[in-house]
């Protein structure tokens, strides 16, 4: 039985760096899941100086008949080639607010695929805070957070698809694409990598390696890179109309030590460089973004 475990913190990690489970032959009527409750430390929003450490959900679910929920991306497995795994995948990719924060999003992983959204525009957030664009001097809002002053954008729901093709046993070539992200609904991204699935350390220590690049379409990096005239009054930042192109390459790890045949700890480790129009965004403070994940999962 060949089986991936990743952990998928709820609400946080993009959809584009989940790694889409591994086919998991089973019975018929049977189901493989996951649960539990995790840490991660990341930037308040790509390219960001600032980081924050939040506790978020753990969920993978897997079906015998191909369909998966991973955090906040599911998708369905059509293919019966060994070396082969596609189907349809969506994804749900959190609001972000002029504050870089998704924080309205905790506990939501089941959201994905229910398709539920909120408020994209002067909500209240759980510092008390509005979301609504203020008056403060740009110059001021500029040295404390660079989104300040930028318009708010809401939770996406994406869909699109996903094809892996196994080089061997161990070593497959993964491709994730995905569209309806952005301020206009029209972003797409398509993340391609190569991952080492599981090497064995000893019984109880497996470890995953993975390098990807992803590639962007204009309307997205506009959206999350971009600065518009409006927002440059208001935030201080150049206006700044990027095009698409390869948006970061970044490379992965990840240690799933087994603590009982019911009990998980898994921990993973992101480091992402912004290339492109996206790194050379007036919003950008730092192009290297790490992201540090740990989780304990229940198996049931």
């Amino acid at each position: 039985m060949r089986t991936l475990f990743a952990l998928v913190l709820a609400g946080l990690v993009p959809a584009a760096w989940a790694q889409t489970p591994a086919t998991n032959p089973m019975p018929d009527g049977s189901r493989d899941m996951y649960v539990g409750l995790g840490a991660v430390s990341a930037p308040r929003y790509q390219g960001a100086h600032e980081r924050r450490v939040t506790a978020l959900p753990l969920l993978q679910v897997e079906w015998s008949n191909g369909v998966f929920v991973s955090g906040m991306s599911a998708g369905m497995h059509l293919s019966s080639n060994p070396v082969l795994e596609y189907g349809p995948l969506v994804a749900l990719l959190p609001r972000r607010s002029h504050s870089g924060s998704d924080r309205d999003w905790l506990g939501a992983p089941v959201a994905a695929v229910a398709g539920e959204s909120v408020p994209t525009f002067g909500v209240i957030d759980k510092t008390g805070q509005s979301d609504r664009p203020s008056l403060v001097p740009a110059a001021e809002k500029r040295r404390d957070n660079r989104l300040s002053g930028t318009d708010p954008i809401g939770a996406r729901l994406q869909g699109g698809a996903f094809f892996h093709y196994y080089l061997s046993p161990s070593l497959r070539i993964t491709n994730n694409l995905l569209g309806g992200s952005g301020r206009d609904r029209h972003g797409a991204t398509w993340t391609v990598g190569l991952q080492h699935v599981a090497r064995a350390l000893s019984p109880h220590h497996t470890v995953s390696l993975s390098a990807d690049l992803t590639l962007v379409n204009g309307s997205y990096n506009r959206s999350y890179f971009g600065v518009t005239e409006a927002e440059s009054l208001r935030s201080g930042n150049d206006a700044y109309a990027p095009g698409g192109g390869l948006k970061d390459v970044a490379l992965a790890a990840r240690w799933n030590w087994a603590l009982s045949p019911s009990w998980m700890l898994g921990s993973g480790v992101r480091a992402a460089r912004l290339q492109g129009d996206a790194r050379r965004s007036p919003l950008v403070e730092r192009p290297n973004n790490v992201t540090v994940s740990t989780g304990l999962a229940y198996r049931f």
